[in-house]
């Protein structure tokens, strides 16, 4: 633990009081029951309520549903694995051996489930102050530089807002194939605007990302036929 907590310090500035929290903070279920599924449940809820103030103070003409989508892309795994790519997180998780060998480390979800435990593991060693001060440490210019909400909305409601605009017919998706192991699966979906008879294709880790790979394709095609 003195290595991950010579890290910490470096790249957070902070040094833990209890350092089991911090252990368990970096423990995976896969390692131990003693894992940091709790601490993750508290930190997300901490920094929720962070993101939620910050979007609030520096976009205040922003509607409730812009701050929602703002406070979003704050929150949201590819943000928190990013954040933990950039820091080093990985590096000092405690993974099961099976984790390990399939490179559990650099897996975003667990890479954004364990940067929220930490959070969580502050909140309970030193308080609220303590874990605001070390968000805005690990967040740094994110929270001042807030993207346009209109690049916010996702690739499925560009479509959809696209379509309606137009009075057509909303698209349908279709999970068209699935392969690969359960832990690294493949998934391709098929994106059908029938009021002009095309589809698209996307392809990804989730069933999520893949429709929103080909809502993305769909609205790049719908755009060009104009």
């Amino acid at each position: 633990m003195n290595k991950a907590q010579v890290w910490l310090e470096k790249t957070l500035q902070y040094q833990f009081q209890d350092v089991d929290l911090f252990k368990r903070a970096l423990t995976h279920r896969s390692a131990s029951n003693k894992n940091n599924e709790r601490l993750e449940f508290l930190g997300d809820a901490v920094l929720d309520f962070i993101a939620s103030e910050i979007v609030y103070k520096v976009r205040p003409n922003a509607s409730e549903g812009d701050l929602s989508r703002l406070r979003a892309s704050l929150v949201k795994d590819e943000t928190l694995a990013a954040l933990a790519i950039e820091i080093g997180l990985g590096e000092h998780l405690i993974l099961g051996i099976g984790e390990l060998k399939t490179g559990g480390n650099r897996r975003d979800s667990i890479l954004a489930d364990s940067l929220e435990a930490i959070f969580g593991a502050v909140f309970l060693d030193q308080g609220f102050e303590a874990a605001k001060d070390l968000i805005n440490r690990a967040y740094a210019d994110r929270f001042l530089k807030l993207p346009n909400v209109v690049d916010l909305k996702d690739s499925k409601t560009r479509l959809q807002e696209w379509l309606q605009e137009r009075k057509m017919a909303l698209p349908n998706y279709e999970l068209t194939n699935v392969s690969g192991k359960d832990h690294e699966q493949r998934f391709i979906v098929t994106c059908m605007v029938t009021d002009r008879q095309v589809s698209t294709h996307g392809e990804s880790t989730t069933r999520r990302k893949a429709e929103q790979k080909a809502a993305q394709k769909m609205t790049e095609l719908l755009i060009e036929q104009k």
